[in-house]
């Protein structure tokens, strides 16, 4: 199964390929162990104290499978994606997926958690994303809202991790 997009890494690039709806959201952790929250996210125990329902067979690494459900229980909706990069560095943490047939939308998401030029913790939701087929256009505006939504509790998530 072959990504559903041609920009693959573009979620590293200072601009989101045009095309696409785009999404950045940024928010600062305050006093956690930026090396913690960094390994949670990579392993996905981020995202699954965020709530995330999601099927993975391993920590984030290029070429790894990931199936994460859209939606709120009982419904939802598969989302395949494969991780493309990944990022594990003392102070620097981030993968980036893609889509996969099967995914309402074709495009990258980035996570990412590091410390800033000034030593403050960080973290940032990238993305660039377009609806695909008829149900991709139908949940499109819904799942726009939900992505930001979803990136600030992600941020929060991170935020009430262990302090440092």
């Amino acid at each position: 199964m072959a990504l559903t997009y041609r920009e693959v890494g573009a979620t590293a690039d200072a601009q989101l390929p045009a095309g696409y709806r785009h999404l950045e959201v940024t928010g600062e952790l305050g006093p956690v162990d930026v090396d913690e929250v960094g390994e949670a996210l990579l392993s996905w125990r981020l995202h699954r104290r965020a709530g995330v329902r999601m099927r993975a067979d391993g920590p984030a690494e290029p070429g790894r499978r990931v199936v994460t459900v859209l939606g709120l229980p009982p419904l939802g909706v598969a989302a395949p994606c494969e991780v493309v990069r990944v990022t594990r560095e003392p102070g620097r943490y981030a993968f980036a997926y893609g889509t996969l047939p099967g995914h309402p939308f074709t495009g990258e998401e980035e996570f990412r958690v590091e410390l800033d030029g000034r030593g403050r913790a960080r973290m940032s939701v990238r993305a660039f994303s377009r609806p695909v087929g008829r149900l991709g256009r139908l949940l499109a505006p819904l799942l726009a809202v939900g992505q930001r939504v979803y990136s600030r509790h992600l941020i929060a998530t991170a935020r009430r991790m262990r302090q440092a």
